[in-house]
């Protein structure tokens, strides 16, 4: 959908702070000097076989992008496909439920929503937060010099579809839920009082993807390291084994151009770089001078964060890889 968002005319309406021209991951709308909407909506078929589960991953996954810009979300809408024909409604209600704790768990309040019927069990949320306009973090925002910090391992999309082939283990997919169902919340907060500048959620692009977006908004590059990457338990195996959605697979074919790779990286790794996430973790811009107190605010508060690139000037393209 961005491609086809950047085909249509260019509105000209001053309130907008953030638009869907540099993907960000939310729009912004300023109302007066001290506050702004934020808001989102995102919604996907189920990747776990539990109802309640399924609704908890996609409420994380929607708050998200409020949390990433830098924003308190406050209200969420239910966006609902549902063969209701043929389909038990106890999976709908059992879905919302899922919902709905993790959206009372982040003080968010369920104001209504709007269903259809479908061939295929769809369910997210529109959400709506609010952020003071000079505290938004934009893609944008990275500057040379600056470490990237990732908050959470890769690897739900290929746990997925090695679930989906009925060859994931419950181990494997048990750790994989329990990341999704993890909000972003604590992390942001614990961001929110450092000098982070640009923020990003990895979703459905993978890491890289989502990095490019960053480095292409703010014309500079990013050095990842793929060996200090965190991983779901199993992630690299599946990788290996070619459980490879075609999500990972549209990623690379269209990101690829992008990123220049050491001959070391091997192709497991590859994949899991560019692997979609769902629910993933925060991919966090920081001045080197911070990024120790960062890491140690996050680890204090009982939270993943592992440093895994830093920015540069930018030579020849937007992401390199060793």
């Amino acid at each position: 959908m961005d491609q086809a968002l950047k085909t249509l005319p260019r509105q000209s309406i001053p309130e907008v702070l953030v638009g869907f021209e540099n993907a960000d991951d939310a729009g912004v709308y300023q109302l007066d000097d001290d506050l702004a909407l934020v808001q989102t909506v995102d919604f996907f078929s189920p990747i776990v076989n539990d109802p309640f589960e399924f609704g908890q991953i996609a409420a994380a996954n929607a708050l998200s992008d409020i949390y990433a810009m830098g924003a308190k979300p406050l209200t969420a809408l239910a966006v609902v496909g549902f063969p209701i024909k043929t389909a038990d409604p106890k999976i709908l209600r059992d879905i919302m439920a899922g919902g709905l704790d993790i959206l009372t768990e982040s003080g968010v309040a369920l104001m209504g929503g709007h269903s259809v019927r479908d061939d295929e069990v769809k369910f997210g949320y529109a959400i709506t937060g609010v952020v003071n306009p000079k505290d938004v973090r934009k893609n944008e925002n990275a500057r040379v010099g600056e470490r990237v910090i990732l908050t959470k391992p890769l690897g739900t999309g290929l746990i997925a579809t090695a679930l989906k082939q009925g060859e994931a283990s419950d181990e494997h997919v048990a750790a994989s839920v329990r990341t999704m169902v993890e909000t972003n919340r604590r992390v942001a907060e614990v961001a929110n009082t450092h000098p982070v500048g640009a923020v990003t959620d990895i979703t459905g692009f993978g890491l890289l993807g989502h990095a490019v977006e960053v480095a292409r908004a703010s014309s500079l590059s990013i050095e990842f390291d793929h060996r200090r990457m965190p991983l779901l338990p199993g992630a690299l195996d599946y990788s290996s084994r070619g459980f490879c959605a075609g999500g990972l697979k549209a990623n690379r074919e269209f990101f690829s151009c992008n990123v220049t790779w050491m001959s070391d990286v091997p192709e497991d790794y590859r994949n899991l770089l560019f692997d979609p996430q769902t629910s993933g973790g925060l991919l966090l811009f920081v001045p080197e001078a911070s990024s120790a107190d960062l890491l140690e605010s996050l680890a204090a508060a009982g939270l993943t964060g592992l440093e895994v690139g830093f920015t540069r000037e930018f030579e020849t393209t937007f992401l390199h890889v060793n």
